[in-house]
């Protein structure tokens, strides 16, 4: 197949540092060139996935700083770029919307964030035209009127993620500098349980910066402490020396990146029940679900003791690249099978 992949504007493919969603797309254009098909990565000049690339801006907009022009002018060239295409992949919110000016083109989209009140309304009113993806069971069943054309987890390719053995002596927070992901709640934890935290966060925008000043940085001592965003090669190393990733999410996180790459380096998941949490956390196993602080506490305590390797299979069997490309596949041939504008729709009409 021919598949075009829209990927957003906001940070390059594969991201520097933080960046769920376009280290998701790097993943997955890697493996659907390994399976043979021809990918078309519509993103910015700044990204280095190895797949054939097409933009329209030469560097990365940042989150936060553009705007729905910006995001209008990306999609037009990405579409232009993709005619000709079997099947269009859109991670974009305005892209959906406009392919509606191009008929007898397939497009797919997936919604990498929750399914609530801001955006429940624009899915309910494309998803009869353009198939909707959801990345956990929980997030689908958030979908209230609309019609979820299928739920793939998220997935990593394992290799890129060496075992650690958990010999540093400290938990790991990794994240968004945000209330929702639970900071200061991971800080008050290690503090009573007397357990080193180290806190990598992206801070960059204003109400990131508040946060941290206000609810984190009081919280901070010698043996919790801020290093900062860090770069992949630093975020593994630090994944990897981890006793465990302490998660204490309070929101319906529709999945959780960090957890399987955490998983993957071997490192236990201490985190809470929301969202997609449970999906990916065997609680006793590969991590502890917790639904209170005093269980944060107590985790912490016990997940040194986990099986590392249990930790890494669990990733390599249900979170690979693999399986998620797979499923990727098999829903666009399906898709491409019932599409009317296709060869494929229509050869199965005149069979019919």
């Amino acid at each position: 197949m021919r598949i075009a992949i829209v990927a957003p504007p906001w940070l390059p493919v594969p991201p520097g540092g933080y960046g769920g969603t376009e280290a998701v797309l790097d993943t997955l254009a890697r493996g659907l060139v390994a399976r043979g098909h021809d990918v078309l990565l519509c993103t910015t000049g700044d990204s280095t996935c190895p797949v054939e690339r097409t933009w329209v801006f030469g560097s990365a907009l940042g989150i936060g700083t553009g705007g729905s022009v910006s995001e209008i002018r990306h999609v037009i060239h990405a579409y232009d770029a993709a005619a000709g295409s079997d099947i269009v992949h859109d991670h974009t919110l305005v892209g959906p919307l406009y392919s509606a000016a191009i008929p007898g083109l397939p497009v797919v989209t997936t919604n990498h964030g929750p399914f609530g009140p801001e955006l429940i309304d624009f899915y309910r009113a494309i998803a009869p035209r353009v198939p909707v993806i959801a990345i956990s069971r929980h997030q689908a069943s958030t979908a209230i009127g609309v019609e979820i054309a299928a739920t793939i987890h998220h997935g990593i390719d394992v290799d890129e993620f060496p075992v650690g053995r958990g010999a540093g002596g400290y938990a790991l927070f990794l994240g968004r500098m945000h209330p929702g992901k639970g900071v200061d709640a991971a800080a008050r934890a290690a503090r009573a349980a007397g357990v080193p935290l180290r806190i990598a966060g992206k801070m960059r925008e204003p109400d990131e910066i508040a946060y941290f000043d206000a609810q984190v940085r009081p919280l901070l001592s010698a043996e919790i402490t801020y290093v900062g965003e860090v770069e992949r090669d630093e975020k593994v190393a630090l994944l990897g020396d981890a006793m465990c990733l302490l998660n204490p999410i309070v929101w319906p996180e529709p999945f959780g990146m960090v957890m399987i790459e955490a998983l993957a380096c071997g490192t236990p998941v201490v985190t809470t029940r929301f969202g997609a949490a449970p999906e990916i956390v065997d609680d006793g196993v590969v991590g502890y679900l917790c639904d209170s602080g005093p269980e944060l506490e107590r985790s912490l305590l016990r997940a040194g003791g986990l099986d590392r390797a249990a930790c890494r299979r669990h990733v390599a069997e249900r979170f690979s690249a693999t399986r998620m490309v797979d499923e990727h596949v098999a829903l666009y041939e399906r898709l491409l099978a019932g599409h009317p504008g296709t060869l494929a729709g229509a050869s199965m009409r005149g069979a019919a």
